[in-house]
């Protein structure tokens, strides 16, 4: 994988985690959270793609749709964990 493809995923996943942090309305720490939650699932989800072939979406060296679908997953399921704390109390 080419530096400008990495530089593309990070640019890509912290709009994703971004993106979502407008969304729900979260604090500085909620966007730590999102960020590294958008990360991990995009690179996952590349990760993933790229050992079983999958181009779903690709651009370039990037399997842009599946890493998209990993992403979006992990911040749905790291948004409702950490309101878990909230809806107990």
């Amino acid at each position: 994988m080419t530096l400008p493809a990495i530089l593309l995923g990070i640019l890509i996943s912290t709009l994703y985690g971004a993106g979502f942090h407008l969304w729900k309305n979260g604090g500085v720490g909620r966007l730590i959270l999102y960020l590294i939650f958008a990360w991990f699932g995009f690179w996952i989800g590349q990760i993933v793609a790229s050992s079983l072939n999958w181009t779903f979406l690709s651009l370039g060296q990037l399997h842009l749709g599946f890493a998209t679908l990993v992403s979006f997953t992990l911040l749905f399921i790291g948004h409702w964990l950490s309101r878990i704390d909230k809806i107990r109390k």
